[in-house]
């Protein structure tokens, strides 16, 4: 058989490598799931779970430069009224074009606020205008003029982290009073009260009626000091005021000793208690303004500092809602995920829409955090 010469390889046959250079090396990840960097694992909602929880965990503290000024120089009031309008008109945000609420929870939204009172704390006046001898001159002429009325809630905290000392315009008040159910005669009779006492914030027991004094106590223009000083050691405890005239016995009933019986304990009880000046939904109004200051805090306290960006704090507390922004309406045209509608955030589903700025200020003037200059990322918030 002739041998071939060609140095064409032989056709089926192959030259076999060395078992080494045939078997790759392991790698101490080959046992892993491979995924893309970019892709983290998602809740049900379509939404990052840990979304709001990586952004400053990398960083350490922030610069800082002293105590920054940004609040009093970019508000734009200069003195007590303006503050005090400022504060009450910019508590919350409009409602977005893309709420992500149906008509009866906006609806819940729009009646909550129109049902607050035309407060605003001292606190908050104080940090807008940042000038403490001449916020508390300006106060008191004021409410010497009958301009404001100073509100003072017992049992809700004296100091600056109070919620308990609050201003309002005496024009909003006697608004209130002329817009509520109460008959006109006590309307008037009330007024005239107001105007006679001035500034202070105890009624005193013989100035109305025991049906009056259940009217006002009612409309939530006066409460007593039983239910909101108990346990507290600024304002002693009473026994509570009725509600309503005692039940009678059924051995009584259809007695001449009805109803009329109880006017001189009803009398008796009002003229002895400590009464104090009250607005409608007061209570609502101070859970709202504590639950704000609250969640401000335990979003700063992410922060493994205790302190973070201004512009990362506002990013937390709106959610990570859709934006008009370009690359945002870009997403949502190409069916992409460009944040949840604002409606789903607890800004809108536990505080009604607050404001950042807002609920800021208030925690700024209470003490529980501070701003400062960081000189690279624009201005600092800290926990205090």
């Amino acid at each position: 058989m002739p041998l071939r010469l060609t140095s064409a390889p032989v056709s089926g046959i192959k030259k076999r490598k060395s078992s080494a250079q045939s078997r790759p090396r392991a790698s101490p990840f080959a046992s892993h799931a491979r995924s893309k960097p970019s892709v983290r694992p998602s809740t049900p909602g379509g939404v990052n779970s840990k979304a709001n929880d990586i952004e400053f965990e990398d960083y350490g503290p922030l610069e800082d430069l002293g105590l920054s000024r940004h609040i009093p120089e970019t508000a734009p009031v200069d003195d007590v009224l303006d503050a005090i309008k400022h504060t009450k008109e910019n508590m919350f945000e409009e409602l977005p074009a893309r709420a992500g609420m149906n008509s009866t929870r906006i609806a819940q939204v729009l009646n909550f606020r129109r049902s607050l009172p035309p407060l605003v704390s001292v606190a908050h006046v104080h940090t807008i205008l940042d000038a403490p001898t001449k916020v508390e001159r300006e106060v008191m002429e004021l409410a010497t003029a009958g301009t404001i009325r100073r509100l003072i809630v017992p049992g809700r905290g004296n100091d600056a982290a109070g919620l308990g000392d609050c201003l309002v315009l005496t024009e909003h008040w006697e608004a209130l009073v002329r817009e509520s159910a109460l008959d006109d005669g006590l309307k008037e009779k009330f007024l005239t009260v107001l105007n006679r006492i001035g500034n202070t914030c105890a009624i005193p027991g013989t100035a109305f009626s025991s049906a009056e004094y259940m009217a006002l106590v009612r409309a939530g223009f006066i409460v007593s000091s039983s239910s909101l000083a108990k346990g507290t050691s600024s304002v002693p405890s009473l026994p509570n005021l009725p509600s309503m005239a005692p039940t009678m016995p059924a051995s009584r009933m259809g007695s001449n000793t009805s109803a009329n019986d109880t006017e001189p304990t009803l009398r008796s009880q009002f003229h002895t208690a400590t009464l104090f000046l009250s607005l409608p939904n007061t209570g609502p109004y101070l859970k709202l303004l504590g639950g704000g200051r609250d969640h401000l805090i335990a979003l700063l306290k992410k922060s493994p500092s205790g302190e973070a960006p201004l512009t990362l704090l506002r990013d937390r507390w709106d959610g990570a809602v859709e934006s008009e922004r370009s690359f945002s309406v870009a997403k949502r045209a190409r069916g992409e995920f460009a944040g949840i509608l604002p409606g789903k955030t607890k800004k809108w589903k536990d505080f009604y829409g607050m404001s950042f700025r807002w609920v800021l200020e208030e925690a700024v003037g209470a003490g529980l955090v501070e701003i400062f200059d960081t000189g690279s990322v624009g201005p600092g918030v800290r926990a205090l």
